[in-house]
């Protein structure tokens, strides 16, 4: 089966090097032609490793591996068979793609389910899940130095592409692959800024930012989570994420309760739900002898919360579409700008009073509970994008107590320079 694996694979670069040697007269006839022959291929072997994995040849991982490099493939294909001709339709390149990338966004259920004991080790500390990782270290891979420069050359790409909302998404993937976790994060908030709400950004996103952090789940990782089965609730993805999640803060009764569900929705006969049926019932398990054992703790918890009062100056009310994004967030007074809690608006809702919690965190490290003093900034942002950006507009108060619980009132007053 390798072979015959690594046979296809051989034969789909062989169809990314040979086009460009091509003389370059040949018409725009003959280029369709190919570039249509290119997307039957990348079409056939799709299908053959949805076919491979269905019948066990290869996992769940190799498969997730396989893809990405097969869109990284097909994309570098087509930039080279146009290598100086910039003029043609730009990103026309993004649609072929898509002939891959939109079948990959429907795979019947996440790689981690190969790996069933994942919740019934969750309690263990800092547990990371090393068996996925294993495999990702052991799939078949050919050429790692050519994917990572196919994955740089995207990356630029994407730098005078910036709301090419299909292109965050594979460049994502693709890190996620290359277990390049913070660089993954970064194209799929992007991703996230452009696409908004949907559960087919927000529940990559999620995990991406789980695994960055070491699998923790908690933060912002579980709330896009828990927003994504909002819309859809009987998303296969979702709801693994959702088990995991709770399993790993300790609250087995809710995971299996997800796990439930998702047993629910899989194909009557699947392993797949033979297995996560074999899970609950060890997971119950667990939870009988954990009960039996200990008795309840009470528990207090003081939840932090920043209420925010913004306003825009009124001479500035002309600069302002109703349609422009306002973050309004919190940063620590020294270290990294990473947001502590940050918050989503419009313009056209000015002004607008928020509470800054530590559910609206980026990074479960990083905060407003881990700190006493922080910084409050108001921007708007006519692209959207989450970083300051010259032409932007911004409002800061420095130096604010975290216990002083009154209302911070932030006028956005100056411009980004």
């Amino acid at each position: 089966m390798f072979w015959l694996v690594a046979a296809t694979m051989i034969l789909v670069a062989l169809l990314i090097i040979v086009p460009p040697l091509w003389r370059k007269q040949e018409c725009a006839v003959a280029d369709d032609d190919l570039d249509q022959r290119n997307i039957k291929i990348a079409r056939d072997r799709l299908v053959e490793l949805k076919a491979n994995k269905a019948a066990g040849g290869i996992s769940q991982i190799q498969y997730d591996e396989q893809v990405a490099e097969l869109e990284l493939a097909l994309s570098d294909d087509l930039d080279l068979k146009n290598p100086i001709t910039h003029s043609q339709k730009q990103g026309r390149w993004l649609a072929y793609v898509l002939v891959v990338a939109i079948p990959v966004l429907s795979a019947s259920l996440y790689g981690t389910l190969g790996d069933y004991q994942a919740i019934t080790r969750i309690n263990e500390p800092n547990q990371v899940d090393q068996t996925a990782q294993a495999n990702q270290a052991n799939a078949a891979m050919p050429s790692p130095e050519a994917i990572n420069k196919m994955v740089a050359k995207l990356a630029d790409k994407l730098k005078a592409e910036p709301n090419n909302l299909e292109g965050w998404l594979m460049l994502g993937r693709s890190y996620k692959m290359l277990q390049r976790y913070p660089e993954g994060v970064e194209a799929f908030t992007h991703a996230y800024q452009l696409a908004g709400d949907k559960p087919e950004v927000m529940l990559p996103y999620a995990e991406v930012l789980a695994l960055a952090n070491n699998g923790d789940w908690a933060g912002l990782p579980k709330d896009l989570v828990t927003k994504a089965l909002s819309i859809e609730p009987e998303n296969l993805n979702g709801l693994w994420f959702a088990a995991l999640a709770n399993a790993q803060q300790g609250d087995k009764k809710t995971a299996i309760g997800f796990l439930r569900k998702l047993e629910t929705v899989l194909p009557e006969g699947s392993g797949d739900k033979q297995q996560i049926h074999e899970l609950i019932a060890n997971t119950e398990s667990e939870l009988g002898h954990a009960a039996s054992a200990t008795s309840p703790q009470p528990t207090t918890a003081s939840v932090v919360s920043v209420d925010v009062a913004v306003s825009l100056a009124a001479e500035l009310q002309s600069d302002v579409k109703p349609d422009d994004s306002v973050f309004i967030y919190a940063q620590a007074l020294s270290g990294p700008k990473m947001p502590l809690a940050i918050i989503r608006k419009k313009a056209g809702e000015l002004p607008l009073s928020v509470s800054l919690t530590d559910a609206q965190a980026m990074m479960p490290n990083m905060k407003l509970s881990h700190f006493k003093q922080v910084r409050l900034l108001a921007r708007i942002s006519k692209s959207g994008d989450a970083m300051p950006q010259t032409g932007d507009l911004i409002g800061v108060i420095e130096g604010v107590n975290l216990a002083d619980h009154t209302v911070h009132k932030i006028v956005i007053n100056e411009w980004v320079k």
